[in-house]
């Protein structure tokens, strides 16, 4: 039977986070890293993850989600503060592997960008 564990996210590999926001300091590839996934196959991370602006104006992210190929990058454009929270990944499936994956994000902007949320780490 498969457990359901909501935790915070990781930015290394068995590392507990703290589940406060992370600051996007980069602005380029490879990105400031957010989540660290599983290191066993069998284990799934379900990710939500949650953006907020705190610049004078539109910023754009990019989230590379488990790795730095054009097919693995989610860029939104994030508006003018305040804007609150904007959804930026809705329970997207990070699969564990030998050598885990790992979720990072740039910015257009450093340090203007906060990212929240948590993982649903689902075991066999």
């Amino acid at each position: 039977m498969a457990t359901f564990s909501k935790i915070a996210f990781q930015p290394t590999t068995m590392t507990t986070g703290t589940g406060l926001g992370t600051l996007v300091v980069a602005t380029a590839t490879l990105g400031t890293t957010i989540h660290t996934g599983a290191n066993v196959a069998t284990t799934i991370d379900e990710v939500w993850l949650y953006a907020n602006n705190t610049h004078s104006s539109a910023v754009t992210l990019t989230i590379e989600f488990g790795g730095v190929a054009d097919k693995d990058k989610i860029q939104t454009s994030l508006a003018l503060s305040p804007g609150g929270l904007y959804l930026i990944c809705a329970g997207l499936p990070l699969q564990g592997n030998t050598t885990p994956k790992v979720i990072t994000a740039f910015a257009g902007t450093a340090s203007k960008v906060g990212i929240f949320g948590y993982v649903n780490r689902i075991t066999a």
